[in-house]
């Protein structure tokens, strides 16, 4: 028998196809445009080009970067190439400025920042330049992963200083503003970050994506009244113990008059009442007539003490009644010995990735989007 020898350009269209979907976008597209007619026809498919990444995370928590010579070939042939076709465009920060001014983008509209410093950030929102008028009239949708100064905190935010406790994660002033954009991801370091954004600066915002560090009190005041008719989407985690649920969590998503989903990720300390269906009915679901999906994790900590109301897991289950979620699952457990005890609630199936002090009394089921597990 003879060996037969199968090279890339023998393959049909679709067996190309097959692979290059299993291989990264930016590598599809550096090592095969250009290559001859049938490989660039093939690689001008929008599931190539609509949304392109140019940058890969790292275990340390940082972004690699284009070496100079793929990033001066993105720049001068391939994003000049395919700009019509590039609707979403994630950048690192050493390269975004060569990459984001390259070329007219002309269906751009959604931008991921990473590994972006806050000085950066800052300049970006603020200054004249070819970048910030990019960002004010192109860009419905912001994506925004920065690298925290070390002299303020930690990178898993383990250490502060009370003096940067009421001030804003980028010190924003009030220059830094948008009537254009409709969707924000952004990590913060405390609530107070949270109320800034919303105090109309984004005032054509729709979709809101908030990962806070810390749900504490500001020592300034911050208006958390007005109203934010145009938010239709909210996501709010946060991995901390907070005691402020009712102080500021709940006014704030009374504000949102117009929501129709809202995503919670919870840990909070209870004094006399874990959250239950109850609880979330009359503070979250009455005020908010237009909401349609309700996403939640809530793990709620309870002080054993006289005052404290103990619930059985039936009366927990039963508070969920009536209900619009299919699904809800609760796990109550009580330890006498640390005077504690524990609520936890979410709609099911399971939204998030990581499971938290997982106990005896744990719910079967199917969590496929758990990766990590912890008692």
């Amino acid at each position: 028998m003879f060996a037969t020898r199968v090279e890339l350009h023998d393959l049909t269209d679709e067996i190309l196809l097959l692979i290059f979907k299993k291989l990264d976008k930016a590598e599809v597209l550096y090592s095969f445009l250009g290559v001859n007619q049938r490989f660039t026809r093939l690689v001008h498919d929008s599931i190539f080009t609509n949304r392109l990444t140019l940058t890969k995370g790292l275990d340390d928590g940082l972004f690699d970067r284009l070496d100079n010579q793929k990033l001066e070939r993105f720049c001068l042939q391939i994003l000049p190439s395919i700009r019509h076709r590039i609707e979403w465009l994630g950048v690192e920060a050493s390269s975004m400025e060569n990459i984001l001014l390259c070329t007219s983008y002309l269906n751009l509209y959604g931008l991921g920042l990473h590994g972006i410093e806050e000085n950066t950030a800052l300049r970006i929102f603020t200054d004249e330049t070819p970048l910030t008028r990019l960002l004010q009239d192109k860009i419905t949708s912001l994506v925004i992963d920065t690298i925290l100064s070390e002299d303020t905190f930690t990178e898993e935010c383990l250490h502060y200083g009370s003096s940067d406790w009421d001030q804003p994660l980028f010190q924003i002033p009030a220059t830094i503003s948008s009537s254009t954009l409709l969707e924000l991801h952004v990590i913060l370091e405390t609530f107070t970050d949270c109320l800034y954004l919303l105090d109309g600066r984004f005032n054509s915002l729709q979709k809101l994506f908030v990962d806070v560090c810390r749900i504490v009190s500001p020592r300034i005041i911050i208006d958390n009244q007005k109203q934010i008719p145009n938010l239709k989407h909210f996501l709010l985690y946060s991995e901390r113990d907070t005691d402020k649920y009712n102080e500021l969590i709940v006014p704030l998503v009374y504000r949102m008059t117009n929501l129709e989903e809202l995503n919670l990720h919870l840990v909070v300390y209870c004094e006399k009442r874990s959250i239950d269906g109850y609880d979330l009915k009359r503070n979250i679901i009455s005020h908010l007539l237009q909401l349609n999906k309700f996403v939640f994790n809530i793990r709620s900590r309870l002080s054993l003490n006289d005052q404290a109301y103990v619930s059985s897991n039936e009366d927990c289950q039963r508070s969920f009644n009536g209900f619009k979620n299919n699904k809800i699952i609760s796990c109550i457990d009580y330890f006498p010995d640390r005077k504690e005890g524990q609520c936890h609630i979410y709609s099911y199936p399971y939204p998030a990735k990581y499971y938290e002090y997982i106990t005896n009394n744990f719910p079967d089921g199917l969590f496929k989007y758990v990766r990590e597990v912890s008692l």
